[in-house]
């Protein structure tokens, strides 16, 4: 034990590239000092949440503004409501399968085109938006974050996107199809009359649909390392990797 106190006290006049250190005195001297950078904090988390978040925005919802970015992506695809589940049979049955495909594609048409509008309210919302408990969304499922912002902001978001998709139905000729397709179906002997609220219904399908691509860049970036490329990312998820 002495021998190494006196080594230690050595050292600093002899340089460590002059002497070569027993192993005993290696044990006691910390070959690398813990990093600051290291250490999480709650800001750290909530910052990384929000650019997984943006992520989500900026990489797979703007998917869905394209031309069939809603109609031809099975996971988000905007089918009709049940009540017209019965319009759309007996219309086919009537040989009037196109008519009734097209009422689906207007549906998925003003989605589209809405989203292309309302992209900045979903940048807008996670920007403001405050993580209560970042530390468990962080640690938690593959859609955790996600499933905060849905939770925290659907219902200021319908307030906001629901006059947009109404604004897309025209815009896109949606309402007049359906004008057509509800006409038709009502004026056919002894059928329920049927009255839906297709705005309502598109405006809830196209959140849940903006929604669900957001988590699936959540779900990335949680478990492909490749997708963390920031280093913000990269530190706030090597965290949840640990547990």
């Amino acid at each position: 034990m002495k021998t190494i106190v006196t080594l230690l006290l050595l050292i600093p006049f002899l340089g460590f590239a002059q002497i070569k250190l027993p192993e005993q005195v290696k044990k006691v001297i910390p070959t690398k000092l813990p990093s600051s950078s290291s250490v999480l904090s709650s800001n750290d988390i909530s910052n990384g949440l929000k650019e997984a978040l943006n992520k989500g925005i900026e990489k797979q919802v703007t998917k869905l503004t394209a031309e069939d970015g809603f109609y031809k992506n099975e996971l988000v695809k905007i089918l009709l409501p049940e009540e017209l589940q019965k319009v759309d049979k007996t219309l086919r049955k009537l040989g009037l399968s196109s008519l009734a495909e097209e009422g689906i594609l207007m549906l998925n048409r003003a989605a589209e085109d809405a989203v292309k509008e309302a992209t900045p309210i979903f940048v807008d919302a996670v920007k403001n938006i405050s993580f209560t408990d970042a530390k468990n969304i962080l640690m938690g499922n593959e859609s955790a974050a996600t499933n905060y912002l849905q939770t925290s902001t659907t219902t200021a978001l319908y307030a906001k996107f629901n006059p947009i998709i109404l604004n897309s139905f025209a815009k896109v000729g949606a309402d007049k199809i359906w004008a057509s397709i509800i006409k038709k179906y009502n004026s056919i002997p002894l059928v329920s009359k049927v009255n839906p609220d297709l705005t309502d219904y598109t405006t809830n399908k196209a959140l849940e649909g903006v929604f669900k691509m957001i988590a699936v860049e959540e779900k990335e970036i949680r478990t492909n390392l490749n997708s963390r490329s920031s280093s913000l990312l990269k530190k706030v998820f090597a965290a949840q990797d640990k547990k």
